[in-house]
């Protein structure tokens, strides 16, 4: 990215003008800021490349994953989403790569992304619950239902696209007549908080939570087997959509967590594509990252700087030597 905005025309570069060094042309452009730690810190990290290396105007967005989609499909805006997680819009976003609207620019999570339904490691050892099918068979030691008759399976946030997947996970594993409840958590932070609150009363809890997150190094959890192969086609046409008439539980695949962009932007980027390309972390720098978040109640943006200070060694790989030297300078 920090190179997209960067690039001037062919002719300029036909008379050897560094692309990089025409700040002036670099523009603004819109980025958006999901709603999520590490897509939040993606996006500032992003920013300030953007605008310290390169000069350009960046202003952030707020978005989530199935609006921010739509409207990069159908409204071109904004101009790019840093972290897409794709699992639930795959079917369309295929569509819309091959329909030449959104660019797939590259995969920023290098190991891509776990999905899954989690309970606290010492409850599965303590009870020898390893599946889904064991955590069912206890509603009892997973307290949190608004009924206190029943246990508590904690679901995706109100608007995320992971909400439809885990109610069709959930009535396909039969869990209502299990003695369970689908709680609708709200928010990302109101999950986290049901973690938390959970661990401090060493109590049991159950759930669908995703890596890379800070709440899975902080708090020692058991990603349950499903005891189910993932199925595209099943998962295509009925886990992913709300109105799923038949769900049956379906393993999670390894989610492709990509950097997106809409096709008028890559077509005006030139060689600022190579820095979308090229820029890509793992899962275990950004555990990292969350986890001081946490610990120092850190806005996205100031993780970012943190990001920039400490880990030198990996941005300054995304990036030509002229430009590193102006983001470094910024610090």
């Amino acid at each position: 990215m920090g190179k997209f905005l960067a690039s001037t025309t062919l002719a300029f570069m036909a008379l050897a003008v560094p692309a990089f060094a025409a700040d002036e042309e670099c523009g603004s452009i819109t980025v958006a800021e999901m709603n999520w730690a590490s897509a939040g810190l993606a996006a500032w990290v992003d920013k300030i490349i953007l605008e310290e290396g390169y000069g350009c105007d960046v202003a952030l967005v707020s978005g989530d994953t199935m609006p921010t989609f739509a409207s990069m499909n159908e409204k071109a805006q904004p101009d790019m989403a840093p972290e897409l997680w794709v699992n639930a819009v795959k079917e369309p976003l295929d569509q819309a790569v091959a329909e030449g609207r959104i660019v797939i620019a590259s995969q920023i999570l290098s190991d891509g992304g776990v999905e899954g339904i989690w309970v606290p490691t010492w409850l599965a050892e303590e009870h020898n619950i390893h599946t889904l099918k064991d955590a069912l068979e206890h509603p009892e030691l997973f307290p949190g239902a608004e009924d206190s008759s029943k246990g508590a399976w904690f679901g995706c946030p109100s608007g995320w696209a992971c909400q439809a997947i885990n109610r069709n996970q959930f009535v396909g594993s039969g869990a209502a007549d299990k003695g369970f409840e689908l709680v609708d958590s709200g928010s990302a932070a109101a999950l986290d908080g049901s973690i938390a609150r959970a661990a401090n009363r060493k109590e049991g809890w159950l759930g669908y939570y995703w890596a890379p997150t800070a709440i899975l190094g902080q708090y020692d959890m058991t990603r349950l087997e499903l005891e189910a192969e993932f199925d595209r086609e099943r998962w295509d046409n009925c886990m992913v959509k709300p109105d799923c008439v038949d769900p049956q539980v379906t393993e999670w695949p390894v989610s492709d967590v990509y950097t997106a962009v809409t096709k008028e932007f890559a077509d005006k980027a030139g060689v600022a594509m190579d820095y979308v390309k090229t820029r890509a972390w793992s899962n275990e720098t950004v555990n990292a990252m969350l986890a001081w978040m946490v610990k120092n109640q850190a806005s996205n943006e100031d993780a970012a700087y943190e990001f920039l200070e400490r880990h030198e060694d990996i941005w300054t790989e995304w990036v030509p030597a002229e430009v590193a030297d102006k983001v470094r300078a910024a610090l």
